[in-house]
Parts: C-alpha cells; sequence; structure tokens
C-alpha cells in the first residue's frame, strides 16, 4: 500500500464520520462534505492503486531485461 491508497483509505473513513454526524445532527451541508470526502477517498485509493500496478509492471520488466 503506497501513500495515496492509505490517504485514500482515511479521507473514505473521514467522509463516512462527517456523514454520520450529519445526518444525527440533521445538517446536510456536514453530510454532503462527507460524501465528497469520501468520494474524493475513492478516487485518491485507485490512483494510488494503478500508481502502484505500474511501479510492479515496470519492476517486472527491468527484472525480465536484467535476465
Amino acid at each position: 500500500m503506497n501513500q495515496d491508497e492509505l490517504k485514500g483509505k482515511t479521507d473514505q473513513a473521514k467522509g463516512k464520520v462527517k456523514q454520520a454526524a450529519g445526518d444525527l445532527t440533521d445538517n446536510e451541508r456536514l453530510h454532503d462534505e462527507g460524501v465528497a470526502d469520501e468520494t474524493a477517498g475513492k478516487v485518491q485509493e485507485e490512483f494510488g492503486k494503478g500508481r502502484r500496478k505500474v511501479g510492479e509492471a515496470l519492476k517486472d520488466l527491468g527484472d525480465q531485461i536484467k535476465r
């Protein structure tokens, strides 16, 4: 897991907490901020996964070239 994946997961959790707090307090703005944070976290996590996979593919390619 890289930094982007970790930050994405953290932002998703933060978003879920904000959504729940918004629901409990009937604060629509807080709920909507939570939705935005969770969505941004999902995007960040997927970016991190893609970045990691590209790095792994480049490493594998480098290993094959060395053979």
